[in-house]
């Protein structure tokens, strides 16, 4: 399956309508005082839409990416009028105030952090002329989480392996892509040793107890996904051998998520996970040989699970509709 012009302009549309869509919103906060009881939009001028922090900013990194790969797409001048209106500096000092007051330091991690970092990553990859001067305005705020970074994953003893936002492999796969985009090699270092530490000695991983009820990543496939990117080449399929030594009779694993609820925010994950495991699932196959059967079974799941999740991707029901392009963009474009 390859993206045409027109789902990424269905994709596109959106974010277009939904970072500006301030309510209903799920709002994460800690109440530091009684002036701390604000609305969505003040508390965040920039990423105050899309439901929640986090899908407001993967919500940017979609149209920045689509923008970037389709020149033709009709929203291009939407989306820099959305830019222009949002990624300015008074605005994004606002953004770093918030995680810099008291009692914040937990605030969207790693999950949000490592999507601030992918689209500080797009945004420097596009050539519209003025991406440098909206990331140059984000750049307060990617300094303070790769500091963050640093001192998160230097003390967190155990990986995170649940299926949801704090999935630990996920996190450090985005900020490794970040980290050695920018040739930032202190930063690419501790996320390798992070994930040595953590997954080195995986293996007969129980990924038949996926999925949770409510969740839209797989914690087997992003550890491999992660993997895949630290160890050299041949180490990988000889570790990813010993990960998921049967990978063909997880049945759980290998065929899409059933979703009882489109419109339940919870259960709607199980959408993104059919989405976000076909992403998994093909880049993984990229990394063994060619005429194996595990990339041949990888594949022919990852077509599965795109089929099943993309028809609810443009649904009408904002439970899915504020964050899924962004991980069927993953799913279904041909240069990732």
């Amino acid at each position: 399956m390859q993206l045409t012009l027109d789902q990424v302009s269905a994709f596109v549309r959106l974010p277009l309508r939904s970072l500006r869509h301030e309510y209903p919103n799920h709002i994460m906060h800690v109440l530091n005082d009684p002036q701390d009881i604000l609305s969505p939009r003040t508390l965040h001028p920039v990423f105050y839409g899309c439901y929640d922090w986090h899908s407001a900013v993967h919500g940017y990194w979609l149209l920045v990416r689509c923008a970037r790969l389709y020149p033709l797409l009709e929203q291009q001048d939407e989306i820099a009028t959305l830019f222009d209106e949002h990624f300015t500096t008074a605005n994004m000092h606002q953004e770093l105030a918030y995680f810099q007051a008291p009692g914040r330091a937990p605030f969207e991690r790693p999950y949000g952090w490592a999507w601030i970092m992918a689209l500080a990553q797009e945004l420097e990859t596009w050539q519209h002329p003025k991406a440098k001067i909206w990331l140059a305005s984000m750049e307060p705020l990617v300094a303070e989480i790769r500091a963050r970074v640093f001192s998160y994953f230097a003390k967190l003893s155990y990986a995170i392996r649940v299926g949801t936002h704090y999935n630990s492999a996920f996190a450090l796969k985005l900020i490794l892509d970040f980290a050695r985009h920018r040739g930032d090699t202190e930063l690419e270092n501790a996320v390798v040793n992070a994930a040595l530490r953590y997954f080195t000695g995986d293996s007969n991983y129980p990924a038949h107890y996926e999925p949770g009820g409510d969740e839209f990543l797989s914690a087997a496939l992003t550890e491999a996904l992660l993997m895949a990117d630290v160890l050299d080449a041949e180490v990988f399929i000889d570790w990813f051998a010993q990960y998921l030594p049967a990978l063909a009779d997880i049945d759980r694993l290998m065929n899409p998520a059933e979703v009882s609820d489109h419109s339940d925010p919870k259960i709607a994950h199980l959408n993104g996970l059919n989405l976000s495991r076909a992403w998994c699932m093909k880049k993984i196959a990229r990394h063994l040989p060619e005429s194996a059967p595990v990339t041949s079974t990888l594949l022919a799941a990852a077509h599965r699970h795109i089929e099943a999740g993309l028809p609810h991707v443009v649904s009408g029901e904002y439970a899915g509709e504020h964050w899924l392009a962004t991980f069927a963009m993953l799913a279904l474009e041909s240069a990732n």
